[in-house]
């Protein structure tokens, strides 16, 4: 039975959804303390953003399988580099999907309060957005990706919205602040890795590369342009907020879309804002529970992660990994719900950040290792192509160190861990 097909806008929108997700409500709090100078960290990140998409874009073309970043890094630079890519990756979906699901729930507390308040209700239904969204993408990546163009475009509305008639209130002095404890250097380095958060997803096209349609021209075209489209919504959004309120008013947010658009419009505005939060946190988890299905699914095909990944139900899903890894992120959810949620939400958050910069790190050079393994790097000859790679390496390098020496200890710490099922695979693998 054939696997039906994402088409051109179900992929676009599976990039631009994925990368459109929770962080963007909660972006404004968070570079509230930088004002005018948050737009250093949007360069940075941008910046590094579309040079990957660009890179994901040749490599889509020159290497049309599954796996995305994963298959370049075993293409480029061997098994033991795909293998590490592939286990931090993974484990980075269902950590940062566990952290969305609860993102998730919190947007539902202006609507059900009783959420805010008791935590085994709140507990019920994280637990339900995940395995609602895992039951979706059992069904089959196309249906996967159309309930993903469906939640995109639902909450871009009243997102396009704030981000265009929000300017017609936008007041300079709440934008023009002073962070007097940054440097420039470092007001650069830790913006970018909190609007990194945002690009996370660039890749989304490449992941179920032979499940689109027209792969060679689709995938290319879905990467560019849903990251174009995001980047400049994510831009012109989080300016017109952080210029409607004031910089104490967004410290303190919980909701900072949603109140800007209460001095906007009023309630309705507000609750408008608030639905479009919970429908971007479902979408968002939605299409990234699709990655993590495809991920372990093309690694166990390449036989380095176990058999049991690689297996398919009738709709042609991987339903071992998929249901495997929403187990994981329940697990994740029952031991993270408690008092200490925000800090442990900040944590999850960090972590998938930084397990997804390192598959964009070997990626951002793997075409040039692809040329060296094959003896035909000639930096004379591809002088462009090396700078291009090395500057797209050193942003998202400069974001890694942005999010700080303990979540990158800890993130070698998981790293590693993997190591003993990389030797385990090789030394049981068929010869």
């Amino acid at each position: 039975m054939k696997t039906p097909q994402i088409g051109l806008w179900p992929a676009i929108a599976l990039v631009a959804g994925n990368m459109i997700g929770s962080g963007i409500f909660l972006l404004p709090a968070t570079l509230a303390v930088f004002g005018h100078f948050s737009l250093l960290g949007w360069l940075v990140s941008g910046t590094g953003a579309l040079l990957l998409a660009h890179t994901f874009s040749r490599l889509s073309r020159q290497i049309p399988v599954n796996g995305g970043p994963y298959a370049y890094t075993r293409v480029a630079f061997g098994d033991l580099s795909a293998f590490t890519v592939a286990w931090g990756y993974w484990i980075s979906l269902w950590t940062g999907n566990a952290a969305i699901a609860i993102a998730f729930v919190a947007n539902l507390t202006p609507f059900f309060p009783v959420l805010g308040s008791n935590s085994t209700y709140s507990l019920l239904a994280c637990l339900a957005s995940i395995w609602v969204a895992t039951a979706i993408n059992l069904r089959g990546v196309r249906e996967a990706a159309q309930f993903q163009l469906l939640t995109t475009i639902l909450r871009l509305l009243p997102i396009l919205l704030l981000g265009t008639w929000g300017f017609t209130h936008f007041q300079w002095s709440n934008w023009a602040v002073d962070p007097q404890p940054f440097s420039l250097g470092s007001m650069a380095l830790q913006g970018a890795a909190l609007t990194f958060w945002s690009f996370l997803g660039v890749e989304s096209a490449t992941v179920p590369a032979t499940s689109i349609h027209d792969p060679e021209k689709n995938i290319s075209r879905a990467t560019w342009w849903g990251t174009v489209f995001s980047a400049l919504v994510f831009v012109a959004s989080c300016s017109a907020v952080m210029g409607i309120l004031s910089q104490g008013e967004l410290k303190s947010s919980a909701a900072p879309f949603a109140d800007a658009a209460k001095t906007l419009w009023g309630m309705p505005g507000y609750y408008a804002i608030a639905a479009a939060a919970a429908l971007a946190c479902l979408g968002a988890l939605n299409g990234w529970i699709l990655l993590q299905g495809q991920i372990p699914y093309t690694v166990a095909k390449d036989g380095l992660f176990p058999a049991f990944f690689g297996r398919e139900n009738r709709r042609g899903a991987p339903a071992q990994a998929l249901i495997l890894s929403s187990v994981l992120m329940s697990v994740m959810v029952f031991l993270n719900y408690s008092d200490s949620l925000q800090e442990q939400f900040k944590k999850m958050i960090l972590l998938a950040t930084l397990a997804n910069l390192i598959p964009y790190l070997f990626s951002a050079v793997a075409e040039l290792g692809c040329l060296w393994r094959e003896g035909n790097l000639s930096w004379r000859a591809h002088w462009l192509l090396g700078l291009r790679s090395m500057l797209t390496f050193g942003l998202v390098l400069a974001a890694i160190i942005g999010t700080g020496w303990g979540t990158i200890g800890s993130g070698l710490i998981l790293l590693v861990l993997g190591i003993p099922v990389y030797m385990w695979l090789k030394r049981t693998a068929k010869p």
